[in-house]
């Protein structure tokens, strides 16, 4: 989803509000340098355990509920969805419980305000937060949280673009607007990944 090359994986990377997802785990494992930052990270294994436990069949019943919403190419139904899902959480529940207090790998921080240096990431990704959730998530959170992206990384990612029922985000255009008035170089780029209908494109800003 963020067209990832060999050079990318090499660079310090920031992933925002990362989640139980596996991309730290395995990409560290294979020599890589992530640090992921989420709000989930304030609790212990057995707690981020036992809400996946709690919220997981809701998720994947919602899922079959909006399946048309999907495109099913990579993944061919929701049950793979699920397993996959929970192949991803398992890698890192297991990584968490190991390193969590030790390695500052997973670190309990949010946007807009982040806990790091300016410039001290060459590349961030933010999946599944910003512009997706732009009916609960206003303006003024989306021009902040990119701008402190912007500050603490060389150059920014953002995927998807669209809000749940598959459009456009509503902010977009005037948050790369604002970027740009700030220096900021920005763009949309296409890329290969598409699960969410319509979802084939993310956001680029870099720091000129």
């Amino acid at each position: 989803m963020f067209s990832l090359t060999n050079d990318d994986l090499r660079k310090k990377i920031l992933g925002c509000g990362d989640g139980p997802a596996s991309f730290n785990v395995e990409l560290n494992t294979n020599g890589g340098n992530v640090t992921s930052i989420d709000p989930i990270y304030q609790f212990s294994p057995d707690q981020i355990r036992s809400r996946i436990e709690e919220v997981y069949p809701q998720i994947m019943d919602q899922v079959s509920k909006n399946h048309t919403d999907y495109v099913w190419n990579d993944i061919e139904s929701v049950e793979e969805l699920g397993k996959v899902r929970m192949t991803a959480m398992s890698l890192f529940l297991r990584d968490y419980k190991k390193n969590n207090q030790k390695s500052g790998r997973y670190i309990n921080a949010s946007l807009p305000t982040l806990p790091f240096e300016e410039g001290e990431f060459e590349l961030a990704l933010c999946s599944h937060y910003l512009f997706l959730y732009s009916e609960h998530v206003n303006f003024s959170a989306h021009i902040q949280s990119m701008k402190e992206l912007c500050r603490v990384a060389k150059e920014v990612r953002v995927y998807p673009l669209s809000i749940s029922n598959n459009e456009e985000s509503p902010h977009l255009h005037s948050v790369m607007a604002e970027l740009e008035r700030d220096g900021v170089n920005v763009s949309l780029v296409s890329v290969k990944y598409e699960f969410q209908k319509g979802a084939t494109k993310m956001l680029v800003a870099k720091n000129t």
